[in-house]
Formats: C-alpha cells, sequence, structure tokens
C-alpha cells in the first residue's frame, strides 16, 4: 500500500507511542522493528508500512464474542495493552452496575495459548485494582471450567482467555456476566447485547495506559477443588441404573488442546476404563504442531485420532477442540466399513434421542431435581431441523435461536441445547454454555449403550430418518480477505434475492436483519422452498467468512427407501448448492 508523508508521519508516531508505553517488551521490540524496517530497502519498508497500517487501522472491536485477533502489538491485535484497556472497561462496567449497593466480583480462566496466562494475570491486577473481587482459576483448563465456575462461585463475572479452536497465532476473550449482574436464564451466559456495548463504551483507547491502576496482588487464587467439583458435577449426569454399560474402547484427542485431562477424568471416574489418547496430541501446545487449523471440523484435524481407532479396533473417537467447549465425533459406518465424523447436526439429533430416553424413563437428574415436565430443547436457525421434530414427538417444546450459544443457553427452562458447529449444552444447570466435556460423557454413555444392544449411531440415524424423514445438511463457507465482500455479496442478495433453489420455486424469503417476535435482529437471509428445502446465508461472527447453511428434507416410508432417499437428498444439495454460488456471483 502506499501512505502520503501526513498519513506515514501520523502511523510512525502513533506506533512509537504504543512502544514507549507497552508494558511487554516483546511487543513493544516487535514494533520498533517494524519501524526500523521503514528505514530499509524498498520492499521491506512498503512491508512495514502496510503491517503498520493494519496494525493501527482502528481498535479491536468488543463484542458479543468479546475479543480474538492474532497476536501482536498494536490495538488491532491481542497484546497486554489491548487486554488491559478491554479489563478497565469490564471492570468500571462492574462496578457502575453495583453501584453502591455491593463490591462486585469476577473469575478469570486461562488455557494454554500463547499469552493466556499473561493476559489473565493482567486482567487479575487491573480487577484488583478497581476494587473487583477477584478469582483466578489455578492452571491451564478448559472453557466450560471457567463457565461452570462463575455459577459455582456466583461471581459477578467470567473472563476466560482463549481463541478456541482459531489458529495458534491468536488468542482471545470470552466474557460471561452472573451473579448479580444478569438475573434469569442468562445468568452465567456469555454476554449479549446491550452488555456488550456498554462494556465496549468504556474501553478508552484516549488516555495514557499508565492511567489504569494495576495491583500487584489482591486476588485469590482458586482451589484445584474446583476442577474436582466440576469433574464430579459432570459425572453425576452418568446413569448407572438405565444405562450401566460401560463396555466401550474409547479413542481421545484434545488437539493439543487443553481438555485431555479433564475428559479423561471424568470418562474414567463414570466408569469408562478403555480411554486411548492420542498420543501425539495429548499434551497441551500452542503451536499446534501435527494439525494445520485445531479446528475438528476443518479436514485432516481428526486423521490421527481416525488411524489410532483402526489400530485399536475402538468403538468410537472422541475430540475437543483446543479449549474443550466443543466436541466431535467419529464412529465406524458398517455400510461400508469407513470411520467419518459425524456432522454436528447428527450428533445433536442423538443427544436429543438420548436425552430424550433418559427423560421419558425418569433417569435424568440435574442437581438432583428431575426434569419430566417443562423440557425445553433447543438449537440455533442455522442448524437442523430435526431436533424439532424428536422434541414435538415426545411432547416437549421447542425453540430456535440466533446464532451462538450466547443465544441458546438463554432459552428460558433450557433443558438441551445445540448448535451444529459442534456446540452441545447437556445440563444448564451446571454450564450455561456449550460444554465438551459433559457431552462428551453422554456420547459415551449413548455409545456404550448401543454396542450393548448390538447397534450403532448409524442404526439410530436410520431410526430418525424413518420416523422424521431425512433431514440431509451441507455448508458452504466464503473466506474474503476484504471484510467489505461480505457486506457486498448481502446487498446483492437483498437486491435479488433468489426465485427457485435446486428446482423449487423460494415459498419464503425472510431478512433476519428486520428481526421478528422470536428472533432478534442478526444479520442473514433465510429462504425457504416449496419442497421443504431451507437456506440460511449470514457473515461469520468470528472470521471472515460467508457462511451458507442448506437442508434439504426427504420423506421416507421404511428402512428400504433409505438408499434412495440418500441419493435424492445429495442431488437436492449438489442443485441448491450450484443455486447459491450463482446467487452470490460465486
Amino acid at each position: 500500500m502506499t501512505l502520503n508523508p501526513a498519513e506515514l508521519n501520523e502511523l510512525v508516531t502513533a506506533a512509537k507511542s504504543w512502544a514507549d508505553e507497552d508494558p511487554d517488551s516483546g511487543t513493544a521490540a516487535e514494533l520498533r522493528a517494524l519501524l526500523a524496517d521503514l528505514s530499509a530497502d524498498a520492499s521491506a519498508a512498503a512491508a512495514a508500512a502496510e503491517e503498520l497500517a493494519d496494525r493501527f487501522a482502528g481498535t479491536l472491536e468488543f463484542g458479543t464474542a468479546g475479543l480474538r485477533a492474532a497476536l501482536g502489538a498494536g490495538p488491532r491485535r491481542m497484546n497486554r495493552a489491548v487486554v488491559r484497556r478491554t479489563a478497565a472497561g469490564i471492570a468500571s462496567f462492574l462496578q457502575d452496575t453495583a453501584g453502591d449497593r455491593y463490591t462486585p466480583s469476577a473469575v478469570i480462566g486461562y488455557d494454554a495459548r500463547h499469552k493466556s496466562r499473561a493476559f489473565a494475570l493482567e486482567t487479575a491486577a487491573v480487577f484488583s485494582a478497581a476494587g473487583i473481587e477477584t478469582f483466578l482459576l489455578p492452571c491451564t483448563l478448559p472453557t466450560p471450567v471457567l463457565a461452570y465456575a462463575v455459577r459455582a462461585l456466583d461471581t459477578d463475572a467470567g473472563v476466560m482467555v482463549t481463541a478456541s479452536h482459531n489458529p495458534a497465532a491468536d488468542n482471545g476473550y470470552k466474557v460471561y456476566l452472573g451473579g448479580r449482574t444478569v438475573k434469569g436464564p442468562g445468568k452465567g451466559a456469555q454476554i449479549v447485547s446491550p452488555y456488550d456495548a456498554e462494556i465496549a463504551a468504556r474501553i478508552d483507547y484516549s488516555v495514557p495506559l499508565k492511567s489504569i491502576d494495576i495491583a500487584p496482588e489482591g486476588w485469590t487464587d482458586v482451589s484445584e477443588s474446583i476442577v474436582a467439583d466440576y469433574i464430579n458435577a459432570v459425572d453425576r449426569l452418568a446413569s448407572r441404573e438405565r444405562f450401566p454399560e460401560r463396555d466401550l474402547k474409547i479413542v481421545l484427542t484434545s488437539l493439543h488442546g487443553v481438555g485431555g485431562e479433564t475428559m479423561k477424568s471424568v470418562l474414567k471416574d463414570a466408569g469408562f476404563r478403555k480411554v486411548i489418547p492420542v498420543a501425539a496430541q495429548a499434551q497441551p501446545d500452542p503451536d499446534f504442531p501435527t494439525v494445520a487449523f485445531p479446528n475438528p471440523e476443518e479436514p485432516g484435524a481428526l486423521d490421527m485420532a481416525l488411524a489410532t481407532a483402526v489400530e485399536h479396533n475402538a468403538d468410537v473417537v472422541i475430540a475437543n477442540d483446543p479449549d474443550a467447549d466443543r466436541v466431535a465425533v467419529a464412529a465406524q459406518n458398517p455400510a461400508d466399513g469407513e470411520w467419518r465424523m459425524l456432522r454436528g447436526d447428527e450428533v445433536g439429533a442423538l443427544l436429543g434421542r438420548h436425552l430424550t430416553r433418559r427423560i421419558t424413563s425418569g433417569h435424568w437428574k440435574v442437581r438432583g431435581e428431575k426434569t419430566r415436565r417443562g423440557v425445553v430443547f433447543a438449537n440455533s436457525i442455522v442448524s437442523s431441523r430435526l431436533l424439532a421434530r424428536v422434541a414435538e414427538a415426545a411432547g416437549f417444546a421447542h425453540v430456535e435461536t440466533l446464532t451462538g450459544f450466547k443465544w441458546i443457553s438463554r432459552v428460558p427452562q433450557l433443558t438441551y441445547g445445540y448448535e451444529e458447529a459442534l456446540g452441545y449444552c447437556v445440563a444448564p444447570g451446571l454450564v450455561r454454555d456449550k460444554d465438551g466435556i459433559s457431552a462428551g460423557l453422554l456420547v459415551a454413555e449413548m455409545a456404550a449403550a448401543l454396542k450393548a444392544r448390538g447397534r450403532t449411531f448409524f442404526d439410530e440415524l436410520d431410526d430418525l430418518a424413518v420416523e422424521h424423514g431425512l433431514h440431509l445438511t451441507d455448508q458452504l463457507s466464503v473466506r474474503v480477505s476484504d471484510l467489505g465482500l461480505l457486506g457486498e455479496m448481502m446487498a446483492r442478495l437483498r437486491a435479488q434475492a433468489p426465485v427457485s433453489l435446486g428446482g423449487s420455486p423460494v415459498e419464503s424469503a425472510v431478512d433476519l436483519s428486520e428481526g421478528s417476535a422470536e428472533l432478534p435482529p442478526t444479520d442473514g437471509l433465510k429462504y425457504l422452498t416449496a419442497d421443504g428445502t431451507r437456506v440460511i446465508i449470514r457473515p461469520s461472527g468470528t472470521e471472515p467468512k460467508l457462511k451458507c447453511y442448506l437442508e434439504v428434507i426427504v420423506p421416507v416410508d421404511s428402512a428400504a427407501d433409505l438408499p434412495a432417499a440418500r441419493a435424492e437428498g445429495r442431488a437436492r444439495l449438489d442443485a441448491v448448492l450450484a443455486d447459491v454460488n450463482t446467487a452470490l456471483g460465486l
């Protein structure tokens, strides 16, 4: 890029000022090296100017996902200076909310990514100096443990330093509100509007960083017993009365994340003794050396786990993402002998069916209370409609929400919720968020119960198709280098909606940005066709992507019709994909 002299001088001044007050000598040196490169040869100088311009083109946007970005110096990267200002904004929000009525409190957790502990300590120092009663979790732990601690310690806020399944170069900052800050079903959940805007308004980049007080001490280190409490609480979800089977060989991977030991302990304490970790991925490693992208949804991420499963003749693969709030499941399909990962919608429906059996048999207890009445299942609007049919057949209520567990977890009387991106909340009384540990335990319980009856996940999916129609889903993700392209593609669709998809006329085109009685406004479009095909298109909330979610439903009369139904469904999905590509101008 080319900057005029005035723009370059302004950029240099901003970078020097940032480096001078940066509390991290490493990121300060990083900036000074870029400034030095401005005096190097033309190629190096141009690259340095472009990099500096990107780092100082505004500030990281604090929203309902908190913060997430690449590590590095500057206001558009994750670093101690940005964390300090963000923590000060959160502290101000908590103090303003509390007023003179009480002393606000917060608990902080962190994973094993680069700088995670440093960011957690920075947050603790700011909170303590601001008069927040602050608790720091004892070590690197999964996000669900932090979400559990917000409720168990009854704190007014929680902060988890993690970038979840993002690349190794990233880190992030999730914020939960509970205690006296949020009442009702949102207590202990991640922030939504207007809380995000109220916190963002208090994050001030105009004042000198040194004006934000930090304390060298004053926070409380939480006992490691909090981890044991979480494990015990999760293990109480497992039923030994109705589903006593534990003969299951499980391959477990945490993809170099922090969930391995916790997941292994939960399974062991629940009676699952044949757990085989993927050795090369078992220990936390912030560089994620064996995977190109530490997301179990990405192609190749589970290759080592699947190879281990074949080697040991395992029954199931359970994979957590790096902060263990998601879980992926893979199994061997008896139809062709091939191992494959189940789609998030498949696991979502299977867990719904499993929980339905436990609820209707009276063997589902959370914190000692049977949830026989007022059962509510929920999933995001981009997830399959199959769970709604499972709930309806059982006489349960069902709710659709916007994408993200910050919405799913707020459903009143929620019993079970999921979203297609491998997120499952099976115990909202314990963790008001997706939880890959507790969901992984119930997956193991379900697999063992099926194995004891000579059945598999695929038999269950066949039964669901016969009972409720074959629900097939697919996705199209369009990654962009310029975020402005997302707006252009959405504007194109709003100006000229497709008249048919997969050969079926579009009967309903809903602009989700207008909101409704059921859903708050969100940037997205939903199309329904005459044959029941559904397409939802929306910009990703965490990545520079446009995401398109497709679902077709094919009626099935008997198991004998399934092969033909699958072929028909796949053909319809392919036709819809082609039409969506055309509508997007791809």
